[in-house]
């Protein structure tokens, strides 16, 4: 079994298990206790390059990242620093997420919350609305054509912005046709584990005018940032080189250029 098997295969264990313990029809009564919503697409659309700053204690490519860091500490750092929004993983058995990192990150800081984990069931939609987040990852490459579209349709139904994940020029087509707003390119193959930025370079090309596009994995240096920006990216998605950090809020800042022109709306 692949990587994204495993991770596709623990992502339906784990929703079953949690369906158990609180079924759907709970877990939908419970959407009417939300606050309000934090708009993730209009937070990446400002001038400049906005940064979607992550949080994962590890991975399956990097094993241990930083387990014994404060959730707290780090996302108000990333505010301070100057991110645009907030990613949080949620999945448990590869990256040592959980459902409570969600809501954690949102009692700590005002920035928008996107939930990253593989989204192979309507339940996590639901999970993710009532947990506190604005937003979630939708990942072309574990999902078919059906349950790309009816997903999309349902997260927004939820007041849930989408980040539509490809890697590829075929997913890309299949991005389009579903009517993403929000195409986000990962650098990294989800098979192997290689990273390379130049994904992005090849594939916004075929990308149409109109759409917000997000830049994943691999960048780590506000020289990148800005080449990225020149080509049309208008955020990126980082999160290695925050969480290993010993100072992420200087890092974000060092990260968006604060007081450059084009990064007007990082500053404080």
């Amino acid at each position: 079994m692949g990587i994204l098997e495993q991770l596709i295969s623990a992502a339906g264990q784990g929703v079953e298990e949690r369906r158990r313990q609180v079924p759907l029809e709970e877990l939908e009564a419970r959407l009417g206790q939300r606050d309000r919503d934090r708009p993730f697409r209009e937070a990446l659309t400002r001038p400049g390059m906005s940064l979607i700053c992550e949080f994962k204690r590890r991975s399956p490519s990097a094993g241990d990242i930083a387990s014994g860091t404060d959730l707290a500490k780090q996302v108000q750092a990333y505010e301070q620093g100057g991110a645009a929004a907030l990613s949080v993983l949620t999945d448990t058995t590869h990256f040592g997420g959980e459902l409570a990192d969600l809501s954690a990150a949102r009692a700590s800081c005002g920035l928008p919350i996107i939930r990253k984990d593989f989204v192979v069931d309507r339940y996590q939609l639901v999970e993710a609305a009532v947990g506190g987040a604005d937003a979630v990852l939708l990942i072309v490459a574990v999902l078919d054509d059906e349950r790309l579209r009816a997903f999309q349709s349902e997260a927004w139904e939820l007041d849930l912005d989408c980040l539509i994940e490809v890697h590829d020029e075929d997913e890309l087509d299949r991005a389009l046709d579903a009517e993403a707003e929000v195409i986000g390119i990962n650098n990294r193959n989800l098979d192997t584990g290689v990273v390379d930025v130049q994904t992005t370079y090849e594939l916004i090309t075929d990308v149409p005018a109109g759409k917000t596009v997000v830049s994943e994995s691999g960048i780590s240096t506000r020289e990148e940032l800005v080449e990225l920006e020149r080509v049309g990216v208008d955020a990126a998605l980082i999160g290695e080189s925050l969480m290993r950090s010993p100072d992420p809020a200087g890092k974000v800042a060092e990260l968006a250029g604060t007081g450059d022109a084009t990064s007007e709306h990082f500053l404080p």
